[in-house]
C-alpha cells in the first residue's frame, strides 16, 4: 500500500493549501486570515513520540513547560527513560500514568525506520498497539516526524473546536463527525489541520482567550 504524498518543505504546505482553498471557499477565507502556514516538521524516533505523549490533553504551553525540564534533566532519551523510576520521572513534570507510558515506550523496541516507509493505517497499528499511545497520539507522529500529507488527527480538540468556528457549526463536532467531515479534502489533509489550527488560535487570540 502507498504511503501516499510526503510533506516536507514549505512548497508542499503551499501546494497542498492552494488545493484546498480552490476546493473549498471558507479554507481560502481562513488562510486569509492566518497566512503562511507553518511547516511543522521534526524528526522522527523515541523522542517525537515522547514528546506526543506529553503532550496529551494538555495545553500547548504545558507541554512545552514538561518537555523543557525533561530536557534538562536529560530524560529524553530511550535509554535514560528506562533507567529512570517513575517517582523520577513524576519529579520532572509527567503525571503518574504518563511517566508509565514514558517508561513503556522506552522498554518497546520500535523500528522507527521501517515505519517511514509503512501505510498510515500500519503505523497507527503498530504505534496503538504500545501502552499510552492512542490514535492521536499516532496521528500526531505521522503527520510531524513522518511528514504524511493525508493524516488528520480528528481527535484533537483544538480542531474539532477550530472546524466548529470556520464551518459554524452548532457544536464541537466529535472525532468519528470530522473524519467524515474532512474526508473530501483528501489528499491533503494534514494540510486541512494545519488550517484549522492556525485558525483556531487566531480566532481565539483575537477574542483575548489565548
Amino acid at each position: 500500500m502507498s504511503i501516499g504524498r510526503i510533506i516536507s518543505s514549505n512548497a508542499c504546505v503551499v501546494e497542498g493549501a492552494n488545493y484546498l482553498a480552490s476546493i473549498e471557499p471558507r479554507f481560502e477565507k481562513a488562510l486569509d486570515v492566518v497566512g503562511p502556514l507553518p511547516l511543522r516538521l521534526r524528526d522522527d524516533g523515541f523522542a517525537a513520540l515522547l514528546n506526543a505523549i506529553v503532550g496529551q490533553q494538555i495545553s500547548v504551553a504545558a507541554a512545552r513547560a514538561i518537555w523543557t525540564r525533561l530536557e534538562n534533566a536529560n530524560l529524553i532519551t530511550q535509554k535514560n527513560i528506562a533507567n529512570a523510576s517513575i517517582d523520577i520521572l513524576r519529579e520532572n513534570g509527567l503525571s503518574k500514568p504518563k511517566a508509565r507510558y514514558a517508561f513503556e515506550l522506552s522498554v518497546n523496541n520500535i523500528d522507527y525506520i521501517s515505519l517511514r516507509s509503512k501505510a498510515n493505517a500500519d503505523v497507527a497499528t503498530e504505534l496503538t498497539n504500545i501502552l499510552g499511545i492512542g490514535q492521536w497520539s499516532a496521528d500526531i507522529y505521522a503527520m510531524f516526524s513522518l511528514g504524511r500529507a493525508d493524516v488528520f488527527a480528528s481527535g484533537d480538540l483544538a480542531l474539532q473546536e477550530g472546524a466548529k468556528l470556520l464551518f459554524n457549526l452548532d457544536a464541537r463536532p466529535t472525532a468519528k463527525e470530522l473524519n467524515i467531515m474532512v474526508e473530501k479534502y483528501s489528499p491533503w489533509r494534514s494540510v486541512a489541520a494545519r488550517i484549522l489550527w492556525a485558525y483556531y488560535s487566531k480566532m481565539k487570540s483575537s477574542e483575548g482567550i489565548l
